[in-house]
């Protein structure tokens, strides 16, 4: 037996679910699969900031030389783990060709106004949604301990005022006066006030509970493992011991879409982007602003009822096993810039990988060879931070409407898929 929807949505994760909200408020029937639980995997355990201060790619000048010096640092925030892996090699060559200005430029350009959208329509979703998620509207602080450091980022606040975002730069007593939390090393920071907040795995689990009470048919433990095909359609998709069909396919799987993308030859460039989070109770003196701790890569994020410590980024493969070297260094960081950089209670220890492709830009728009296959992935360390734009878009082509924002230049084709 076939089960059919107007929509079928491929993963459970923050952008599917929000793509899935989207289009059954547009009046189409959807079902969404999830290989685990809604909300799960990579969309729960992040820090939940929503930053268009993140319109730099991650490829830029000096990247190659610093990743070659982390090779022998195994705490390091930016790690590939030594291994043999064509398809790794084969990303990490395209990402060390665009490391530099020009690239760099070209991509801020592209990925900067996608971000000042995406944080308009995250803002409007939670609204309209009435989603609560402990969104709050308060920046983001980038915080440094060495002058020198803090001198070489000056290329930041040029490349963001190309874009149109707001950042501030402030000198230690200031952004102590701004956020008491950080302690008396901080020499010099960045305020970014127009990035936000929220608690992700609330956010999830709320877009979650929209998709059911819409109509939405959210069907878990339904992982997919094969295609078939229709002549330039995907028939069926099949799940377990169940086969699912429809006018419409959104592939939202996240950092899995690689294996499965070639189940149906399409050849995405993704790569898992593993990154680790420690999740406390509340300390006393917790930041009321997400911080960041730029010389050691550490986020620390607090909420009413929850405080974290997170990032890094490792290229390990699939690797499923928990680094303590590197969650050990998630708190060795945190504790040189806060006063009171832990809980009180260590509630979890988590990691994820980001769907990370090349040239930092996530996979919008309709497959080439297929139809009825729309792709919706690829989104890196932001997939929290551009779920609306993202779900927008989707609904879009979907729907055959021309979106507000261009797609062109987030489109499959940019692969040959």
């Amino acid at each position: 037996m076939t089960n059919r929807s107007d929509v079928l949505v491929l993963g459970g994760g923050v952008v599917g679910l929000a793509s899935a909200v989207q289009l059954l408020r547009a009046g189409r029937s959807v079902t969404v699969l999830e290989r685990g639980r809604a909300g799960g995997a990579t969309s729960r355990g992040n820090c939940g900031t929503i930053t268009p201060s993140h319109a730099t790619p991650l490829a830029m000048p000096g990247m190659v030389a610093k990743a070659i010096k982390y090779l022998l640092q195994p705490d390091a925030p930016f790690r590939v783990a030594p291994r043999f892996d064509p398809a790794l090699f084969g990303w990490l060559l395209h990402f060390a060709r665009r490391c530099n200005w020009r690239r760099f430029e070209e991509i801020t350009r592209v990925k900067g106004p996608l971000l000042v959208r995406a944080r308009q329509r995250l803002a409007d979703l939670v609204r309209e949604e009435a989603l609560d998620c402990g969104f709050e509207e308060l920046g983001t602080l980038y915080c440094w301990r060495d002058e020198r450091a803090f001198a070489q980022s000056a290329w930041l606040p040029r490349a963001l005022a190309t874009v149109g975002v707001e950042i501030r730069t402030l000198d230690g007593a200031a952004a102590r006066a701004l956020e008491p939390a950080i302690n008396d090393s901080i020499v010099a920071a960045y305020h970014n006030p127009g990035d936000a907040h929220l608690r992700p795995d609330r956010y999830v689990a709320e877009l979650a509970r929209r998709v059911r009470e819409l109509g939405g048919n959210l069907v878990e433990d339904a992982a997919v493992t094969d295609f078939l095909g229709d002549g330039d359609r995907i028939g069926a998709v099949v799940a377990g011991d169940q086969r699912h069909a429809a006018q419409d396919i959104v592939f939202a799987l996240g950092a899995w879409s690689p294996a499965l993308a070639a189940r149906i030859g399409l050849d995405l460039p993704i790569q898992p982007g593993k990154g680790y989070s420690i999740t406390y109770e509340r300390p006393g003196r917790a930041p009321r602003i997400p911080v960041v701790c730029k010389e050691r890569s550490v986020c620390v994020t607090a909420w009413k009822d929850g405080y974290r410590l997170g990032s890094t980024m490792e290229f390990a493969g699939y690797d499923t096993s928990m680094n303590r070297v590197r969650l050990d260094a998630l708190v060795r960081g945190a504790r040189e810039y806060l006063h009171e950089p832990e809980g009180p209670r260590r509630i979890e220890e988590w990691y994820g990988w980001r769907p990370m492709t090349w040239d930092d830009l996530p996979i919008i728009g309709r497959a080439r060879n297929w139809r009825n296959l729309v792709l919706a992935t690829g989104h890196g360390m932001l997939g929290v931070t551009m779920s609306a734009v993202t779900a927008d878009l989707v609904r879009d082509i979907v729907l055959g409407k021309k979106p507000d924002l261009d797609p062109a230049p987030f489109g499959p084709a940019r692969f040959g898929a």
